[in-house]
């Protein structure tokens, strides 16, 4: 069975992550994806370790499932072929700083000269416009640029290094698939296609949500540890007696009294609803000895067959095991090529009548 986007074919000049990630989902959904990789200038995530069978799990991973073509576009003749290619192709997504495509010759307005319906994606650190859009940056940057990390991590020890891309993927690739189908929607209401401007900043500072609203419209800033939802409440992380951790987050009354019997700490469920920070802070101390007195194992057992929204902290291997997810099936086989299997996150998204799915990994320069 197809998935939903079969019909539709992109050109894909994205490098790195966000747009790759972007390109991806698309192509798990069906869409025909033909990446245009210069053969001079090797995409890091090809070579960046680990490896698997000689080949990068990054590229494997990102680039499952899409087409390749290897092509300098600066070399005499290239600007001719991606012209009569987007004749055929009729969504282009790209990663370059703003202008590059057009001093290739091949920017929006050349290339919807020749096909209207074109609808032309650019995903840039901070967007087309403004005095920063030809600035370089990555994704600490575009957080802590968009307010993100002012108030993440702990006051004493300062915002956190991030162990996922958030501005990069939930900023950047969602953004831009988001933008992409929506812009397909209108394609198909009025026939015209249009650019879709893509700043993982922009996406970034959207993302502040609560705490943007908090601080734009109720006058109250940011920072860690004074808030419900970043470390100013029990809604924490608590380290177990074998340095493992737990996750509580018992925000409702039903969920916070279970806990407070479970951990035997029925006396403090009117401290648990307080919005006082010494009331917090007196609960938070009182479940953190209580959490230290056991291994996450023994904890994991008690509250196996609870609601009470407490879950271990799980790494990537260990979620990778865990029933639920495996139930869900988030990690399936790819096809390396030669007939054996990469183990790979899953596609998230379940589809009724039009399941996704993925052929290959990312496969070689040039490859189909």
């Amino acid at each position: 069975m197809a998935g939903p986007l079969t019909s539709m074919k992109i050109l894909d000049f994205s490098t790195l992550l966000p747009g790759p990630y972007a390109t991806m989902l698309l192509a798990d959904m069906g869409a025909e994806v033909l990446r245009v990789e210069a053969p001079d200038r090797v995409d890091l995530t090809r070579v960046m370790p680990p490896h698997d069978a000689g080949v990068s799990t990054a590229h494997g991973f990102l680039n499952r499932g899409k087409q390749s073509l290897a092509l300098n576009l600066k070399k005499e003749g290239s600007k001719e072929k991606i012209l009569e290619l987007i004749k055929d192709y009729d969504i282009v997504i790209e990663q370059f700083r703003p202008g590059v495509m057009d001093r290739l010759g091949i920017g929006y307005e050349t290339l919807k000269s020749i096909n209207p319906k074109l609808i032309y994606c650019a995903i840039t650190g901070y967007g087309q416009t403004g005095p920063y859009k030809d600035r370089a940056g990555h994704d600490i940057n575009y957080l802590a640029i968009a307010g993100v990390s002012s108030h993440c991590g702990r006051t004493e020890s300062g915002p956190p290094p991030m162990g996922i891309q958030i501005a990069d993927v939930a900023g950047g690739s969602h953004h831009a698939v988001m933008g992409i189908l929506a812009a397909v929607i209108h394609r198909q209401q009025t026939g015209e296609g249009q650019f879709v401007d893509i700043s993982m900043t922009d996406a970034a500072f959207a993302l502040n949500g609560m705490a943007g609203a908090a601080c734009l419209a109720g006058g109250q800033e940011q920072k860690p540890e004074t808030s419900l939802l970043n470390g100013g409440s029990f809604y924490d992380y608590y380290q177990t007696q074998d340095n493992r951790w737990l996750s509580a987050g018992s925000l409702e009354p039903q969920f916070s009294a279970r806990l407070c019997d479970i951990l035997e700490l029925a006396d403090m469920k009117s401290l648990v609803l307080s919005q006082k920070p010494e009331h917090q802070k007196a609960f938070k101390a009182a479940l953190s000895e209580k959490i230290q007195q056991k291994t996450l194992e023994q904890w994991q057992a008690i509250f196996a067959d609870t609601d009470a929204c407490v879950e271990p902290v799980l790494t990537i291997s260990e979620a990778a095991e865990h029933p639920q997810l495996k139930a869900r099936d988030m990690v399936i086989g790819v096809d390396r090529g030669d007939g054996t299997l990469q183990r790979q996150i899953g596609f998230p998204i379940k589809f009724e009548k039009t399941p996704a799915a993925t052929t290959l990994i990312g496969q070689p320069m040039g490859g189909k």
